[in-house]
């Protein structure tokens, strides 16, 4: 083959684990929204030279900024070849893309084959590759989707974590989220990723998955928090067979607590999340949720939580969105310890459970 290899969407990913690495060379904040799974991000031409180029484009002309451009782009190349890329052998094959496969790619590929690296760019660059995961997303794979039940702090997570241990597929939506979907799901210090990227990490998630064995995942919403599972995705399984995860109230308010635990230590930052409920249950019922949080009865206001808002939300939302959780294998866990989890994970990941 003659490198520098341009090839397209179609060849590239099925075979993306097979690169040494992957290398984006869009600038920093393109690269901060989406990129390729496991792409480490070396720009020809950061943000700040990108605006420099485009502002001399559209004000001066083509020429001048390739004039700009290119000795930005060399210097640049030739720092990640004189630091990054120094030690690498031969054969160490490279895939490089931009946001179209232009010349911000071309520029580094070329001179990567010249140097003698068997290099492969993305013909068509991010934009191509956004197109076939926005395409994967509409016609998922055909996988056989066990979707876990239970209300709040009933050990859904936990759960799916255990079953993730002992070897079970499993496509957990709010990990890839980075928020525990409900309004005190938000991460503290960990911002949700775009939408962009929260798609490509379901699609890099379910490529890898065995459809001849179970995909266990929770029953989520059609939002995690400010992002949207893709609508075919989020079909495939509200219309799976349902497990329903059954825990004692007193075990999914001590569940919480911990899962919870930045809330308990902080009930300023509690109380401004409880805020957003002033709609549904007025301003007293949150004033009076406020003072338990502020006189360190976290326990109470959590069962009252429970009770008042999550459960009966829950219910009416399984009801009306999982078919088949009338018929749903009922799953109690005994208690919430690791061993509760192993337990339970291992029976529903035994071959008899499939």
């Amino acid at each position: 083959m003659k490198y520098p290899a341009v090839l397209g969407v179609d060849d590239v990913l099925p075979m993306l684990d097979q690169f040494d690495t992957i290398i984006d060379a869009r600038s920093e904040s393109e690269f901060a929204l989406d990129r390729i799974p496991g792409a480490i991000n070396c720009p020809t031409l950061d943000d700040a030279q990108r605006i420099l180029v485009g502002t001399t484009y559209k004000q001066v002309g083509a020429f001048e900024a390739k004039k700009i451009g290119a000795p930005l782009v060399a210097r640049n190349i030739a720092h990640y070849v004189e630091t990054l890329f120094a030690d690498k052998p031969k054969d160490w094959k490279p895939l490089v893309y931009c946001w179209r496969g232009g010349n911000r790619s071309g520029s580094m590929a070329l001179i990567f084959a010249k140097i003698g690296w068997p290099v492969v760019q993305l013909d068509g660059g991010y934009k191509a590759y956004r197109a076939y995961v926005a395409a994967a997303l509409d016609a998922p794979p055909p996988l056989g989707f066990r979707v876990v039940c239970g209300t709040t702090g009933s050990g859904k997570s936990r759960l799916l974590e255990t079953l993730a241990s002992v070897g079970a597929q499993v496509l957990d939506l709010e990990r890839l989220a980075a928020h525990r979907g409900s309004v005190l799901g938000h991460l503290p210090g960990e911002p949700q990723p775009s939408q962009k990227m929260f798609e490509t990490r379901i699609w890099d998630t379910l490529r890898r998955f065995d459809p001849a064995r179970p995909v266990f995942v929770e029953s989520e919403s059609k939002k995690v928090g400010n992002l949207r599972v893709p609508d075919a995705v989020m079909e495939r399984m509200r219309a799976s067979p349902c497990i329903a995860l059954q825990l004692e109230r007193p075990l999914r308010v001590q569940l919480l607590m911990e899962d919870y635990d930045h809330f308990c230590a902080d009930p300023a930052l509690l109380n401004a999340q409880l805020d957003h409920l002033v709609q549904l249950h007025g301003r007293a019922r949150i004033d009076a949720w406020h003072e338990l949080a502020n006189t360190g009865r976290m326990p109470e206001l959590v069962d009252q939580l429970l009770v008042e808002h999550y459960d009966p939300a829950y219910l009416r939302s399984i009801d009306r969105n999982f078919a088949q959780y009338p018929d749903a294998q009922v799953l109690t866990l005994p208690g919430i310890s690791k061993d509760d989890f192993l337990a339970a994970a291992q029976r529903l990941h035994a071959p008899s459970a499939i």
